[in-house]
């Protein structure tokens, strides 16, 4: 009997066929709320900084691709976060192994000093492999979930300026969200361009961010969307992907209004259910979550490997 090939390559244009159809498998065998569509990866394979070729390893067996690793650049921050994806079926010998050396070696490569990996809790075996490569636990984030037909009084507050971003305003829209996430953990610096990118997707429109004003200036955004379900946009649940403040605005019950009008957005699209996820050491976003409803679903893990 021969024995399997198995071979760790940079991806290549020919195989995005396979690629999709290894997401969406995964998807299905253990839900995770992303979206595998072959629109939304194609975009994704184009995103600014980013190069699929180089950054992207896939797990071959006698031809067929069962795996792959994602190398997201963060050099601001002086990290790569890796996203690693194997099929079921193949999570054991050295295969996983193999993916993450060729992503830490990459890692090397564009200088970046750390790999950060995000999982599940309850994912056991990768957690095993992590720490046996020497990956070690540094984070732990909560995904939250909130019955929205259950919060009271949705909607824009009179006294503050509250819209939905208008075009041209991108640039704003960086400033703001830099400025209010500096510092934080695992936050990497926007561009105008990757904020231009997200913003025209085919899941995301301009009516999904919701902006605060004084004058002239942006004080606060709610950036909402929807989540996937089996890997497609789901018909009944919504997410909150950032919710972010000025330093010089906050106090001023800013946050919770934003809060209100993107729930309030979500809402009024035919949504029942609102997630998002928070760092488990950010006690104020968490009072704010928990005092809307907001309740703990899951749990997901942030491991590092210092690569420099």
């Amino acid at each position: 009997m021969n024995q399997a090939t198995e071979k760790i390559r940079n991806y290549q244009t020919v195989d995005f066929d396979q690629y999709v159809l290894l997401q969406a498998e995964i998807e299905k065998l253990e839900p995770t709320g992303r979206c595998v569509s072959q629109q939304f990866i194609a975009e994704q394979l184009r995103r600014p900084n980013y190069c699929p070729e180089q950054d992207l390893f896939v797990a071959e067996i006698d031809k067929d691709i069962v795996g792959s690793v994602n190398i997201e650049s963060e050099l601001a921050i002086g990290r790569v976060v890796l996203d690693c994806r194997v099929h079921p079926q193949h999570r054991v010998g050295a295969l996983v192994t193999e993916l993450f050396n060729s992503s830490v070696n990459r890692a090397k490569e564009l200088g970046a000093k750390a790999a950060h990996v995000n999982i599940n809790e309850d994912n056991v075996a990768i957690r095993k492999i992590l720490l046996e490569l020497g990956f070690s636990l540094v984070r732990r984030f909560l995904e939250l979930e909130l019955d929205i037909g259950r919060v009271d009084g949705l909607g824009i507050h009179p006294n503050i300026e509250c819209r939905y971003l208008r075009p041209g305003e991108e640039d704003k829209l960086t400033r703001l969200q830099n400025h209010a996430f500096a510092g934080t953990w695992g936050y990497n610096p926007n561009t105008v361009e990757e904020i231009i990118f997200r913003i025209n997707i085919s899941t995301c429109s301009r009516q999904d961010i919701v902006l605060t004003y004084e004058g002239d200036r942006a004080t606060g955004c709610c950036w909402t969307g929807i989540s996937c379900e089996e890997g497609i946009p789901s018909v009944r649940k919504g997410r909150i992907h950032m919710l972010g403040v000025d330093p010089d605005y906050r106090s001023k019950g800013i946050g919770r209004e934003l809060m209100m009008a993107g729930l309030a957005r979500l809402r009024d699209r035919g949504l029942r259910v609102a997630e998002l996820t928070v760092d488990s050491e950010n006690r104020t976003a968490r009072r704010l979550y928990e005092s809307l409803g907001f309740e703990v679903r899951a749990n997901t893990l942030w491991y590092e490997k210092a690569v420099g």
